[in-house]
């Protein structure tokens, strides 16, 4: 399943930090003085304390943001930011067309946006100064930011379920990376993949807001009693089904046929992969209650998503090598020195025993481990077993020890032949599973909470390809099952649970994964309310 490839891509960065990169600072940090304090005619290269002092007088609406905007030059030497040789750079230009198109679908309000307007219209006959349009820019960048990172408070994220409170980036975080961005230094390129997702997401909004306006998003007949539709069969439904697949971008063209042809063929299994779903060329009753979900809904589904875009990590700025799990397209990618290396199937919590999100280190790699039953498993499910067999324990291969009950190492061991430790307080982790066959299912909810990894071995190896000790005979060795072999990983691998409904691919393909824990709802239902507060 290759749903979740562009997760890969999830290292955090504010949306212009690849821009900034590429700005002289050797220019920018040749410190300047002596300038007119309103309007300069003197030297508007220059924006120091006094200027940017008479700018929030002047511009009052700004006020509140006037400690980041110093903060911003003063990181720069007090250069001008926007400008380079008395013209707006190329950056510049970037920031105007992100704010002009966070108009569209997001409510982001900027002000002095008919100020803005009048430095990028070269038929206005009155502008800003060089020096008030550089600050500006540089108060619309921090409010733009502002909103890419922050998203809603510590209560509602709370409320929401999605991320926990104490790993909300704090206003002080997004600040600081916010600076960092602006002062940081060139680095080579493709070294570390960036995080753009809120901008492919909002991308997304407007193509398929155009679809809406269109009109072209028409409903698919559903015959009853319903038959699976398969290759070579012929129907109105079959047509409409190829009409949806084009406005999707699944199909190039729409013949409107109604005979499943093998173009038609090939748009289906190209749906079902972006989607996460199960890949044949049979178009379930399910398949078509998804393609027949209202488009406000898709919509809706990507306001949301960029929503939980503002909670991101603030540790992937910096990280080169780490694992993310998406839950809902149960998919997991390893990422090493900032290229994919690995991609594999996961199968994650149970409704009732949901899978934490959250992120944290993978301290321990455990070959052929030990599996302590937890105490809610044994009180709920094993103890009426035990009592009514009494050898039970002996022929799942488990022995008491000290009061619990452990299952001993194996091929049968319900962690499999390898585990990752990663300290957390829900004591959940990724494991191996002898159950390999619940990975072909598409919803794959069935564990305790811990996530369970199809290529567990893999895994494994691609973690310590850089620990010579660990050749594949000694990983193959210590997977045997005999006896369980830890090592402490003397470099701790990062690791993020998230939860994204939607996903946009590096190649534009929108993904909408099952909301599989019904979080969508919660969230939008806050967003909703605020929306609301904030309008009355």
């Amino acid at each position: 399943m290759k749903t979740l490839y562009p997760i890969a891509i999830i290292v955090v960065t504010s949306l212009f930090i690849s821009s900034f990169n590429t700005l002289d600072k050797n220019e920018i940090n040749k410190k300047r003085t002596s300038v007119d304090t309103s309007i300069s005619t003197k030297n508007d290269d220059v924006v120091d304390t006094e200027i940017l002092n008479d700018f929030f007088k002047r511009y009052t609406d700004l006020k509140q943001y006037q400690n980041e905007v110093i903060s911003l030059y003063k990181n720069r030497s007090y250069g001008t930011i926007w400008y380079e040789n008395g013209k707006i750079t190329e950056l510049g230009k970037v920031l105007y067309t992100k704010i002009s198109a966070s108009q569209e679908g997001v409510k982001i309000e900027i002000p002095y946006r008919t100020a803005i307007d009048q430095i990028f219209n070269l038929k206005a006959t009155e502008r800003p100064s060089k020096s008030d349009s550089d600050m500006l820019l540089s108060a619309a960048y921090i409010i733009y930011v502002k909103n890419a990172f922050t998203g809603v408070n510590a209560e509602t994220v709370k409320k929401s379920g999605w991320l926990l409170p104490k790993q909300k980036i704090a206003q002080k975080t997004a600040n600081d990376t916010l600076t960092a961005a602006v002062a940081s230094k060139p680095v080579a390129e493709n070294k570390v993949v960036k995080f753009d997702q809120y901008n492919k997401l909002q991308s997304a909004l407007k193509k398929y807001k155009k679809i809406e306006q269109d009109n072209t998003w028409t409903p698919i007949t559903v015959e009853t009693p319903y038959k699976d539709i398969r290759p070579d069969a012929k129907s109105v439904t079959i047509a409409q089904i190829r009409n949806r697949l084009f406005v999707m971008g699944d199909l190039q063209n729409d013949s409107k046929s109604d005979f499943y042809d093998q173009e038609l063929m090939d748009g289906v299994m190209k749906y079902k992969l972006r989607n996460g779903l199960k890949p044949n060329y049979i178009i379930s009753e399910a398949n078509i209650k998804d393609l027949n979900e209202p488009i406000q809904e898709k919509i809706k589904k990507i306001t949301i998503n960029m929503e939980r875009c503002k909670e991101i990590y603030p540790t992937l700025l910096t990280d080169t090598e780490y694992i993310m799990v998406n839950i809902p397209s149960f998919e997991l990618v390893y990422v090493k020195n900032g290229k994919i290396e690995l991609v594999s199937k996961v199968f994650v919590g149970a409704p009732l025993t949901k899978t934490t999100i959250f992120n944290g280190n993978i301290e321990k790699v455990v070959f052929s481990p030990y599996w302590t039953v937890p105490q809610s498993i044994v009180d709920n499910e094993l103890k009426m077993k035990i009592a009514s067999d009494p050898n039970y324990l002996a022929e799942h291969n488990m022995e008491m020890v000290n009061g619990q009950v452990r299952q001993k190492p194996g091929i049968e061991n319900s962690l499999g032949l390898v585990k990752f430790i990663f300290p957390n307080p829900d004591d959940i982790y990724m494991h191996d599973t002898p159950a390999k066959t619940l990975f072909d299912f598409e919803q794959r909810t069935f564990s305790h909470g811990c996530i369970n990894v199809s290529k567990a071995k893999e895994l494994a190896i691609a973690m310590l390809q850089d620990y010579p000790e660990w050749t594949a005979d000694r990983i193959d060795k210590a997977m045997d099952g005999s006896a369980e072999t830890t090592f402490k990983l003397p470099n701790k691998v990062p690791i993020y649970i998230t939860y994204f409904t939607t996903w946009v691919k590096e190649s534009g393909e929108v993904s909408f994964f099952q909301d599989v824990y019904d979080r969508d709802g919660d969230l939008n239902e806050i967003l909703s309310t605020e929306e609301s507060i904030a309008n009355n």
